[in-house]
């Protein structure tokens, strides 16, 4: 491996109320160098017990503390100063990051702490922009609605990029006055310590963030199932999704929002530049090694550009580059445990028995740890498996469409899609044809050319994903006020009345004083 400082891993207990403490049974989880597979830390393994004292802190917090009921520039101050502690500590926070989920140093102080950064500092400027609405209502009323803080959110977070999705989630709450409880993944769980404890260095209150260390079928069912938890936010797959919408059925109704799986299609056309669609196709495959739920695992190539693109992604990937995500070669770290990396390596079994054929990788490198070649499949047929659920790795399937809708209509098969993209000469082939249309393919996410992203609203069960815009909003829910204008006019008569009422008692008050003046002014004399 490189030869490089680890950083001392100071926080392994679970962050409740303003404080590390231990786990009430005494319990612990281990989490792994996915480089070796050896031991990084113990860390307190939360239960039940341990979400029920964690949500009893957030309870207080929001019902008797002072941050929901702070100003919303006071909580942006805050955040802002939060926002320079994490940058203050990003170098620190990357080694850690990058230890725990194999992420490339390079990429993860860019973009994960980048991001981390920005995205503190973007709600902290919201949080005193939270307004309500005027409303026109039938005859003589009117109305407008209040945003106010929903209460105690419950956030559950992946392994896949755990401080970007930390502040995706805890940023919007804290700006909306909100208290939390939050879990990170059990594979991933050093960043979230490190962030609680800067959080309450910013001046964040007790018992405003807590953080549970712990499994999700035991920590993360308590909070989506707890009674006095108002919303939970869940980031993972589909499946788990469907378990947290039911425990929160069962539980109290609570609101759920949720970002899970998925199978993006990548759409290229005759006239789009190989060398551009190529880049494109690789790092929308291969970045995060593959553990992104936007991943485009399925590029559908027009037949006039698909043996030009074959052969060009041939020579592209013989310099990339697997190995210690420490070294700044590399473009492709482990993957994040042991189950994943041979969940890969099944489907890409999978991909060879279907009779698909590999192009590159296909198999397992290196001496120790859980690296997977880059694989890249061609002549897939959409029935495969490898083609239809997500792998959430670094395998990449190639598969062919004669005309311009094809490719469409093949992109919007499958149930799933967290994100799409398309790649021609210009937009005008979208603008045209519909080609790449997300009300048709069923997208969270539609990219397009040099990666610019638009959030759009999908059908199927990405639905729940939102831009950023709306994460305030999701934790200010609104309540309608109604008010007619004569109880208008009939405050304001009250607000003259109390106001003449205490200019005339003022006004005794300072005659009382003047009396007593003259009284004692006679006595000297």
């Amino acid at each position: 491996g490189v030869s490089l400082e680890m950083p001392e891993i100071r926080y392994t207990r679970l962050f409740i109320n303003g404080a590390f403490v231990d786990a009430v049974s005494g319990k612990t989880l281990e989490t792994r160098d996915p480089r070796t597979g050896d031991v990084i830390a113990s860390i307190a393994e939360g239960d039940k017990e341990d979400v029920d004292l964690a949500v009893k802190a957030a309870r207080e917090a929001f019902d008797h503390g002072k941050w929901p009921r702070m100003p919303g520039s006071e909580r942006g101050r805050i955040m802002m100063k939060y926002a320079d502690l994490v940058e203050q500590h990003a170098e620190e926070l990357t080694l850690l990051e990058s230890l725990d989920a194999g992420k490339p140093r390079m990429a993860t102080r860019a973009v994960d702490l980048g991001t981390s950064v920005r995205s503190l500092r973007y709600f902290a400027g919201a949080a005193d922009k939270i307004h309500g609405e005027t409303l026109k209502m039938s005859r003589q009323f009117q109305g407008h609605t209040l945003r106010e803080p929903i209460g105690v959110a419950g956030l559950i977070i992946p392994w896949n990029f755990p401080a970007i999705m930390f502040f995706s989630k805890v940023a919007p709450a804290l700006a909306a006055g909100c208290t939390m409880v939050v879990k990170p993944a059990e594979q991933t769980p050093l960043s979230a310590l490190y962030f609680a404890h800067l959080a309450k260095q910013a001046g964040v209150p007790d018992g405003v963030i807590n953080v549970i260390t712990g499994f999700g079928p035991t920590a993360g069912a308590a909070i989506a199932s707890h009674m006095d938890v108002d919303m939970v936010s869940f980031t993972g797959s589909t499946s788990v999704g469907r378990l947290v919408m039911e425990a929160s059925a069962r539980s109290n109704l609570k609101p759920v929002s949720l970002e899970l799986g998925g199978k993006s299609p990548l759409i290229v056309f005759d006239d789009a530049d190989v060398d551009m669609a190529v880049g494109l196709a690789i790092s929308a495959n291969f970045f995060n090694k593959g553990e992104a739920c936007v991943a485009a695992s399925r590029v559908y190539l027009q037949e006039g550009i698909y043996d030009g693109f074959v052969k060009k992604l041939a020579q592209r990937m013989e310099s990339w580059v697997v190995g210690d995500p420490f070294d700044p070669r590399v473009n492709q770290g482990p993957q994040v445990d042991k189950v994943q990396c041979e969940r890969v390596l099944s489907y890409i079994d999978h991909g060879k028995r279907e009779g698909a054929t590999v192009l590159t990788g296909g198999k397992p490198c290196g001496q120790s740890g859980y690296y997977i070649e880059p694989t890249v499949f061609t002549d897939v047929k959409d029935d495969m498996i490898i083609a239809k659920e997500e792998i959430f790795g670094p395998v990449m399937c190639l598969m062919k469409f004669r005309d311009g809708g094809g490719g469409d209509r093949e992109g919007q098969r499958h149930e799933v899609r967290a994100g799409g993209g398309g790649g021609d000469q210009g937009h005008r082939r979208g603008q045209q044809d519909d080609a790449v249309d997300p009300r048709r393919g069923g997208v969270g996410q539609l990219l397009l050319r040099h990666g610019q992203r638009l959030p759009v609203r999908g059908p199927q069960d990405e639905r729940f994903r939102q831009g950023r815009r709306h994460a305030c909003a999701r934790q200010v829910p609104r309540r309608q006020v109604r008010r007619h204008p004569r109880l208008r006019l009939a405050l304001a008569l009250g607000y003259i009345s109390l106001a003449w009422f205490a200019s005339l008692v003022c006004a005794q008050l300072v005659t009382r004083r003047s009396s007593k003046e003259e009284k004692v002014r006679n006595v000297v004399r």
